[in-house]
């Protein structure tokens, strides 16, 4: 089995890479169409919501389809909604940004609902844990290099505020527009080759058939397993609250005024540089805090590997437990502190996300045989937290500041290690 686990892993880290690429634009988009933090937020709504909407629909078409013909559905969609960024940008219309990240996010979901099952039930169901954590860290790898990508391509050079954009003449205002609409095309324009190129990997790779499409169930039937239904909630919570640290930490950081801290900083900066790949010279203060949030997702990507080890030796609800137990203590201290403190705090949260995905779905669909497909349809709607929990931070955010805001995520972060304790007998 470890070729067809290879070939599913790469789709794991290009879906990573890809989420939280869209974390990069949203500082750009804010300031160049003068966004609210909630209206920034609303870009994160038009991705996840497609989970919501598409989830159920995949599971019914994977129970016919089978997963392997699921994952090409999957990829052609999301690189139809890449080569959409082209056009989107072009026109410079915000809700042509939003159709376009949905269309992206549609292809993900179906992606999404296949990929997750099929690593669990790709071997004996008691590592059915270890493996989705094995395959989540390297969507983690995905994460982890996404925000380098971003804060090199897309966050490095000036953004000018609304005020400057209207000092500019027409023409100046037309090429900055024209530069702006190019930083977020090349990339996307780019990972739409590579989807490609994975399509035909999957297409021609021997993936066993593992799913009997010819007897599966009814979502009526799955939604009946309880302990799904509260699964589904802590996916909710999790993603949305996951989604939120990464869409506003360099909104964050700059409320704290972190960028002339790091600069006076020689251990920071250094950090920063190096996370870079040069100095931070001519770089813009999104671009020097926006390359420490690849710590944050670097830490989820080293928590799953860790994750993968120790699932296989403690039962997965309790790892999950003590994980989501140290989230709350973690934002609990960011909330308390400034500058440095709140800084890796806040960061060393995505280190105990790490397993809260994979430990949550695959202790939800333990045992739930052909109707996995349906189970992962419901438990992958439940991504749609990511469109729903960062608007509702934002709005907090705007009326209160991020340290209040944050009592949203605490709470996330309490129902997830309260269902992880629930099911400490789980294998």
């Amino acid at each position: 089995m470890n070729g067809p686990f290879a070939v599913v892993t790469s789709l794991f880290f290009m879906w990573g890479f890809i989420t939280v690429l869209v974390d990069s634009v949203v500082p750009r988009l804010r300031e160049v169409f003068e966004l609210s933090f909630f209206e920034a937020g609303l870009v994160q709504f038009a991705f996840f919501i497609a989970y919501g909407l598409v989830s159920i629909p995949a599971g019914w078409l994977l129970a016919r389809i089978g997963y392997r013909k699921g994952m090409l559905v999957g990829l052609a969609t999301m690189g139809v909604g890449c080569m959409l960024f082209w056009p989107a940008a072009g026109f410079r219309v915000f809700p042509l940004f939003m159709l376009g990240y949905f269309i992206l996010a549609a292809g993900m979901t179906v992606l999404q609902v296949a990929a997750n099952p099929y690593v669990a039930v790709l071997g004996a169901e008691s590592g059915a844990s270890s493996r989705l954590n094995l395959a989540q860290a390297f969507n983690s790898v995905g994460t982890t290099l996404a925000p380098l990508v971003g804060a090199k391509l897309i966050l490095s050079d000036r953004i000018l505020g609304s005020e400057a954009i209207r000092a500019l003449s027409p023409v100046e205002r037309e090429a900055y527009f024209a530069a702006e609409a190019s930083a977020v095309q090349g990339p996307f324009v780019v990972l739409a080759g590579a989807l490609l190129l994975l399509a035909m990997v999957v297409m021609m790779a021997r993936l066993p058939q593992i799913l009997d499409t010819a007897h599966t169930g009814s979502y009526r039937n799955a939604l009946g397993h309880r302990r799904l239904v509260f699964g589904a909630i802590g996916i909710f919570l999790y993603v949305g609250a996951e989604v939120a640290i990464g869409t506003y930490l360099v909104n964050y950081f700059l409320s704290m005024e972190l960028a002339a801290t790091i600069h006076r900083d020689a251990f920071l900066s250094g950090i920063a540089g190096t996370l870079l790949g040069g100095t931070l010279e001519g770089v813009d203060a999104k671009g020097v805090v926006g390359a420490f949030i690849a710590l944050y997702w670097g830490g989820a990507m080293l928590g799953r590997f860790a994750g993968a080890w120790l699932t296989r030796r403690m039962p997965p609800g309790r790892v999950l437990a003590l994980f989501a137990g140290s989230a709350v203590a973690l934002v609990l201290l960011s909330m308390l502190t400034t500058g440095t403190v709140a800084m890796w705090s806040i960061l060393a949260v995505g280190l105990f996300n790490s397993v809260m995905f994979p430990t949550i779905f695959s202790l939800s669909i333990e045992g739930m045989g052909d109707l996995k497909p349906q189970a992962s349809g419901i438990l992958c709607t439940a991504i749609a937290g990511g469109a729903f929990v960062p608007p509702v931070v934002g709005a907090l955010a705007d009326v209160s500041g991020f340290k209040m805001a944050f009592t949203l995520l605490l709470a996330c972060y309490a129902f997830i290690a309260v269902f992880g304790l629930r099911n400490t007998s789980r294998a």
